[in-house]
């Protein structure tokens, strides 16, 4: 009867260590599985990790990882190439001096609108793709879309981008994403990629979206000719007047450093 009681006491224990055991097993398995990804599930602020200047930086994930979801933020090796582009939110009379700048240098750009920008600006988004500009998905409202986890919702969001596009160009939209406030999932990626899109983030950019608060082309300069490296997906605001006043004098700059102009196309080959 003793032994009867010991025995059923120990019983319980046992069943309290296996699921102990058995728990942590589980949660290294998904632990495992999310750092075999490469990027991370929950929501992420696209960052970067500067070092000596004119070197590359580290970006949330490494260019490999990130190619698992077609997203793209820099370009492999050390062809002194860029890549301009442009996230337009609305339009506040800067745009037209961008676009002056681009054609004046020949350069190619990608120009990431949301749906406003495509109600309010359409004649400029049409001087855009009748100047060899790629005009880029940056979703309808603009939200937090790592938070949207329907795929019907985050389809809704970059379709509705897409159709206003095609109503005002007659062409359809290319299959470029740029997430607002570069905020995402891996969810994210993997339902846009579902949906046939490459996603930008950027490995250079500069405090130019405070309209109130404009850097001085000074400071512009320091920040886009100090960082800049080889392969940069650039990112810049159509709303910063520095960015219009400078544009020109910023093209002839890193000309004279050495640099040519890509097109995002490149990295989807």
């Amino acid at each position: 009867m003793k032994n009867y009681k010991i025995a059923e006491a120990i019983v319980p224990i046992c069943l309290l260590v296996a699921m102990f055991f058995v728990g942590r097993y589980i949660a290294g398995s998904v632990h495992d599985a999310r750092e075999a990804s490469g990027v991370a599930f929950q929501t992420e602020n696209w960052g970067l990790g500067f070092g000596a200047e004119g070197s590359k930086p580290t970006g949330n994930a490494s260019i490999q990882e990130m190619k698992q979801y077609d997203a793209y933020y820099m370009a492999e090796g050390e062809e002194k190439k860029l890549y301009l582009t442009f996230d337009c939110g609305y339009e506040n009379g800067n745009t037209e001096a961008i676009l002056d700048a681009l054609k004046k240098h020949n350069v190619s750009a990608t120009f990431f609108v949301v749906g406003h920008y495509l109600e309010s600006a359409p004649e400029l988004v049409k001087r855009m793709v009748e100047e060899g500009h790629t005009v880029g998905n940056h979703t309808y409202h603009h939200p937090d879309m790592s938070k949207i986890s329907d795929k019907s919702a985050f389809e809704k969001e970059m379709n509705d981008t897409a159709a206003l596009y095609c109503e005002i160009t007659g062409q359809e939209m290319p299959m470029y994403y740029r997430p607002p406030q570069g905020k995402y999932s891996a969810q994210n990626l993997k339902m846009a990629k579902e949906m046939g899109y490459s996603t930008f983030f950027w490995s250079l950019a500069y405090v130019d979206w405070n309209v109130d608060d404009q850097p001085s082309h000074d400071e512009a300069f320091q920040k886009l000719t100090g960082r800049v490296h080889p392969g940069a997906v650039v990112l810049l605001h159509n709303t910063s007047k520095t960015n219009g006043e400078i544009l020109d004098e910023l093209l002839s700059k890193w000309e004279e450093m050495g640099y040519t102009f890509g097109e995002l196309a490149e990295f989807c080959k």
